[in-house]
């Protein structure tokens, strides 16, 4: 079992940051890959992000690249998104999320926290 706690959303303007975080606990050791996604009101759950927690490699999505960064605490078992340059159309529910594989299909992931509210205003 792997618990995920999220925190960090909030309410922002357009153009302005907030950085996220995911705090791991339980059997981590058997998940080697870390992601977020997101969930925006009548839409379905979109890949935001993905790292590996041993050697820290990254993946993005194209709509989020050079915006926002994915990075990992190992000392205390914690993800981070750094999101810059915010955008009304990141508004969503942000999720992470414990997987075994390294993909953008959420299908591949065994474990999500409970999200973190992201509202970004024009």
């Amino acid at each position: 079992q792997v618990q995920l706690v999220e925190s960090g959303g909030g309410l922002v303007q357009a153009g302005g940051s907030l950085r996220l975080s995911c705090t791991a606990s339980g059997r981590t050791s058997t998940y080697a890959n870390m992601a977020w996604f997101r969930q925006a009101p009548g839409k379905g759950r979109e890949f935001v992000a993905v790292i590996t927690w041993n050697s820290g490699s990254t993946y993005y999505a194209d709509s989020v690249k050079a915006r926002f960064t994915i990075s990992r605490d190992n000392a205390k078992n914690t993800v981070y998104l750094q999101m810059n340059s915010l955008k009304p159309e990141d508004t969503a529910v942000y999720y992470c999320a414990a997987g075994r594989t390294w993909s953008p299909d959420n299908k591949m992931y065994d474990y999500w926290g409970q999200g973190t509210q992201v509202t970004v205003s024009s």
